[in-house]
């Protein structure tokens, strides 16, 4: 059985509920839903396991040299995940969730028992706050984290990894901007739980899933930093498999990868769903990795998964010897 000291019953509480209730041994299978899919993928990609051993995994940053930071929810640490398979303690952290580079390369760590976003040291032994207000009130569990179009950061702020006993100050779960000068300005408190977001790859748009309604929202983006015009673009209602709309990616083309029901369901631009990568296990966020971005990097339960691709991932914070 896994605990977590959570308010409510939604999120990682439900993502765990789900792994644990989950069939001991399901297949990993590609899933069509259009043609367009196999531009995608190849029809017999495999899956390979990386790294397993872990508690929960979230949060998968890929490193130019091969290796993998991801966060484990259980343990409340952050690994560095090598090519042969071993992993090393970076930090220990009060429930670590989702993670991004700035745009000086800098490790962005949601910090959800501080209820703060962290900036680790270069070292990596220590860290600085660098977001844990609004207006005054404190936070409630910043859960996911990306890079701008305009170099700022942007996070989503739900209630789902709240700590049992500590209130919450802010009377609604928000997306938040904050401003390479500090400055941290709300953008939208439409959905009930917001939890993975990403911007496609033009900066036209920017994404955002909630994992309590199970659906996905798209906010036109606009220059000077706010979004508008915000519509729901999909949902993921479940249809008997574990899992929730956690965390999300996009590729070159403009698909948009999300977390699920049974795996990862893949979006075009226009909102079809064009198939899914269905998992072992209950997948709660992923990543682009290798220097052409043709492998997608899975954090699920216990595991690190790795699928080559077709498409090619979009990163915005790749460094320059990579592709973006």
């Amino acid at each position: 059985m896994i605990v977590r000291i959570l308010t409510g019953t939604m999120g990682v509480a439900l993502l765990f509920s789900t792994l644990a209730a989950q069939p001991p041994k399901r297949e990993f299978s590609l899933q069509a839903d259009s043609p367009k899919f196999w531009e995608l993928v190849e029809k017999d990609a495999q899956l390979k396991t990386v790294g397993s051993g872990f508690g929960f995994t979230e949060g998968p940053v890929w490193e130019p040299g091969g290796s993998v930071i991801v966060s484990d929810e259980q343990t409340n640490e952050l690994f560095r995940l090598f090519p042969d398979g071993h992993h090393e303690s970076i930090l220990k952290l009060g429930d670590p969730d989702g993670n991004t580079r700035d745009s000086q390369q800098r490790l962005i760590v949601t910090a959800s028992v501080l209820r703060a976003l962290i900036r680790l040291s270069p070292d990596e032994r220590g860290y600085a706050v660098i977001a844990d207000r609004y207006k005054g009130a404190r936070l409630n569990s910043p859960n996911d984290v990306t890079l701008g179009p305009d170099d700022a950061l942007y996070f989503t702020d739900p209630t789902l990894d709240l700590v049992k006993g500590e209130k919450q100050e802010i009377p609604f779960q928000g997306v938040y901007r904050l401003g390479k000068d500090g400055n941290l300005t709300l953008l939208t408190r439409d959905m009930a739980q917001p939890n993975g977001l990403a911007f496609s790859p033009d900066g036209r748009y920017l994404y955002v899933d909630d994992t309590e309604r199970r659906n996905i929202w798209r906010y036109a983006f606009r220059p000077n930093g706010t979004v508008e015009d915000g519509v729901q673009f999909a949902d993921e209602k479940s249809d008997g498999l574990p899992g929730v709309p956690d965390g999300m990616k996009v590729d070159r083309q403009g698909n948009l990868y999300v977390t699920g029901p049974g795996g990862i369901w893949v979006w075009s631009p226009e909102g079809q769903r064009l198939g899914r990568i269905l998992l072992p296990s209950t997948a709660a966020n992923l990543t682009w990795g290798d220097l052409d971005r043709l492998t997608l990097w899975i954090t699920a339960g216990h595991y690190v998964y790795t699928l080559k691709m077709k498409a090619s991932g979009y990163l915005p914070y790749a460094d320059p010897k990579e592709v973006k």
